[in-house]
């Protein structure tokens, strides 16, 4: 019997298979902001093999299984889930960005003058730095707090306000996937000139790091912990 089919919510095929983000990112399937939409949508809208996609997931959920390498999110509470997103992902994001700062404005100043495209890189990143500065306080000092209290004291204000918070930090995961693409679409996928230095190739790789980690952040919150309480800009859509 097969696991995954095409009317599956992106987001639900890797809450089945973590592992299913890798074989996404190839097909260049938006699974974070896009996780609402059904797999259909997308074989459809790129013009994709649909059977090998499906093949690809099946083989790898079969691996996972042999290899008993699953991690399942939706097993975790809401805090549970909170606090890993916050000590994986938030400490992450809050490691990385200082130093992709540095980098980037290195390799502007050295290879800026005959690489143009790195003023609009360096721009780029530190306005997503900006807001995910921002963004990582809202969820830590409002949001989360907010979720974990109504898990224990449910109340119609409290799931109101929970509500407006978590559409805005779901606006802001948007936003945040919109600079992404940027950046990879002017940097060719994150391809190093011939004439690029090791910084060069340092910057690049951290940056494709940071947008890693911010998919699996973003598809945490949106798929999993969105879902489940209901809130959010998809929360008509079914829990997973």
């Amino acid at each position: 019997m097969s696991i995954f089919h095409t009317t599956q919510r992106i987001g639900e095929v890797v809450s089945i298979l973590p592992q299913a983000s890798e074989i996404l990112k190839e097909f260049r399937i938006d699974f974070c902001c896009g996780g609402h939409r059904p797999l259909s949508e997308a074989i459809k809208e790129q013009d994709l093999d649909e059977k090998l996609l499906l093949s690809r997931l099946e083989n790898a959920y079969e691996e996972a299984k042999r290899l008993n390498d699953q991690v399942d999110y939706r097993e975790m509470t809401s805090s549970q889930l909170i606090d890993y997103i916050v000590g994986t992902h938030h400490v992450f994001v809050k490691r990385v960005l200082p130093e992709i700062s540095e980098l980037t404005a290195t390799i502007l100043r050295v290879h800026g003058p005959s690489h143009r495209d790195l003023f609009r890189v360096h721009k780029l990143f530190h306005t997503l730095k900006t807001e995910l500065e921002q963004h990582l306080i809202k969820e830590e000092e409002i949001l989360f707090p907010m979720i974990k209290l109504y898990e224990d004291e449910p109340s119609d204000d409290l799931y109101k306000n929970m509500k407006e918070t978590a559409v805005e930090t779901e606006e802001e995961h948007e936003a945040a996937g919109d600079i992404l693409k940027e950046l990879r679409e002017i940097t060719a996928d994150y391809s190093v000139p011939k004439d690029g230095c090791g910084t060069y190739r340092r910057t690049f790789e951290t940056l494709e790091e940071l947008e890693a980690d911010l998919f699996q952040h973003i598809h945490l919150e949106n798929n999993i912990l969105f879902q489940r309480l209901g809130v959010g800009l998809n929360e008509k859509q079914k829990t997973v």
